[in-house]
Parts: structure tokens; sequence; C-alpha cells
């Protein structure tokens, strides 16, 4: 089985390349490659500070910690497809990096996610009550081993 979705993948995108040459000429074909790879790379990193920042509100109990989890496995997945060299991989990542069509995605990545891990439960602790301001002073008491009393008359050889 994954002989032949490696070799469906091949062929797709040898197919989606022929085609890319036919429509824009073989150079340009291959810029477009080069500048997917390169949109990607800043997609990626855009993305991902906009999914650490979810990770960070739902820690702190604000967001759903499900839809973090969705949002970070559909940019990972979205970054993986970026990268992977062919035309149809790479819309296929971009569309997984684009908001919009995340949002769309969201609720499916979540129920799978459900389905197969079960239900996310986070544990946050959150500050409550009086602050009290104060200095912690730690009281450290070494005691050393008693020493044997000495010998009469021996004295330890100086070196």
């Amino acid at each position: 089985m994954p002989a032949f979705v490696f070799l469906l993948y091949v062929v797709v995108e040898f197919l989606a390349f022929v085609w890319a040459v036919n429509t824009i000429g073989a150079v340009w074909a291959v810029l477009l490659l080069i500048a997917s790879s390169l949109v990607g790379s800043v997609l990626v990193r855009w993305q991902w500070r906009t999914v650490s920042a979810g990770f960070r509100r739902a820690q702190r109990g604000e967001a759903s910690p499900g839809g973090a989890i969705a949002d970070g496995a559909l940019v990972g997945l979205g970054g993986v497809l970026m990268f992977v060299p062919g035309l149809v991989t790479s819309a296929i990542g971009l569309l997984l990096l684009i908001p919009p069509t995340r949002w769309l995605l969201k609720p499916i990545a979540v129920a799978l996610g459900n389905r197969v891990f079960g239900p996310i439960t986070v544990v946050t602790a959150r500050a409550g009550g009086a602050v009290i301001d104060g200095e912690v002073v730690e009281e450290h008491t070494v005691t050393q081993p008693a020493l044997p009393p000495p010998e009469s008359g021996r004295r330890d050889p100086e070196f």
C-alpha cells in the first residue's frame, strides 16, 4: 500500500509539472517550484507564531486546547507539504497554511483527534487570593563529624 501511494504521488506530481511546462514554459515552471518553497517558508514562520500564541492562550485557559492542537497539526502538515517537491503538494500545503481554509478544516481535525486520541483535558493553575510580599530566608546548619581523639605521642608524618 505505501508503494502504491508513493507511485500515485509521483505520477500526479509528474503530470502536474508536465501541465505547468506546457502551460507556462519549463523555466517558469521551475521558478514556480522554487517560489512555492520560498513562500512556504515565510508562511510557515508567520503561521507558527500564530499557532504558538494559540498554545499560550490554551495554556492560560482562554481558548480550546483541541483547537490549538488542531491548528498546530494543520500548520505542521502544511509546512511539510510545502517542502515536499511538487506543485500539487505545495498547493495543498499552501491551503493548509492560510487561515481561512484552516478555519474550515479545524472542526474536522478536532473531531478526528477526539476520535483517535480521546477528549483533551488541560489543567491550568490560576493565581488567586492575596499576594503577600516577603523574602525567603533559608537557614542551613552544617555540622561536621567529630574527629577521633589524637593518639598520645604519635604525630602524623608531614609531606
